[in-house]
């Protein structure tokens, strides 16, 4: 059991049969009454994101989410395949289900697939990832201590704001948490 007085950032809980994950929290002691938590909930199952306030005591189930590293194996049009490197099983999720990670995730690459009781519901890429540049505006000798950027669209289609010296055939690093460019690979 949590109090929700014990709310941390990625505290996941179920609360009237569905399983919420704790976005954002904030602890109120206000000057006349008695104390709240303000939290940022987001479902885990549908992504739906909701704010409302509780009793620090009252008190919630915990959610315990399994992680497996799971391999993308391909997509047929909306449902999309991941493949399990210890029992070689193959799930299938439908797209609102993979949509943010395969931006940064190709055909037989690995990722995180979250599961709650059995049931996978998310998934996530890598938090860094290596992908190829395919199209983007020539770049332009020297011009590499301007904070400038353009866009580049990436190897899984994803468009990304790049520095102006990247080209097209450029390796570049990606944090997958913000989908912000890090760094041209070598």
């Amino acid at each position: 059991m949590v109090f929700a007085g014990d709310f941390r950032k990625g505290t996941t809980f179920e609360w009237d049969g569905v399983v919420y994950s704790v976005v954002e929290f904030l602890h109120v002691k206000p000057g006349k009454g008695s104390p709240f938590v303000r939290a940022k909930l987001k479902n885990v199952m549908t992504g739906q994101v909701k704010e409302t306030t509780f009793n620090p005591s009252d008190k919630f189930q915990i959610a315990v989410i399994e992680k497996k590293e799971m391999t993308y194996l391909y997509s047929d049009g909306e449902i999309y395949y991941f493949m399990d490197a210890e029992t070689y099983d193959q799930i299938p999720l439908n797209r609102d289900s993979v949509e943010e990670a395969l931006n940064f995730v190709k055909e037989n690459e690995n990722c995180t697939m979250y599961f709650y009781k059995g049931n996978p519901f998310s998934v996530y890429a890598p938090n860094f990832v290596e992908l190829e540049v395919i199209d983007c505006e020539p770049g332009i000798q020297g011009d590499t201590s301007k904070s400038t950027t353009k866009p580049a669209k990436v190897e899984t289609g994803y468009v990304i704001q790049v520095p102006l010296f990247i080209n097209i055939g450029d390796k570049i690093r990606i944090d997958t948490r913000d989908g912000s460019y890090m760094e041209r690979v070598k």
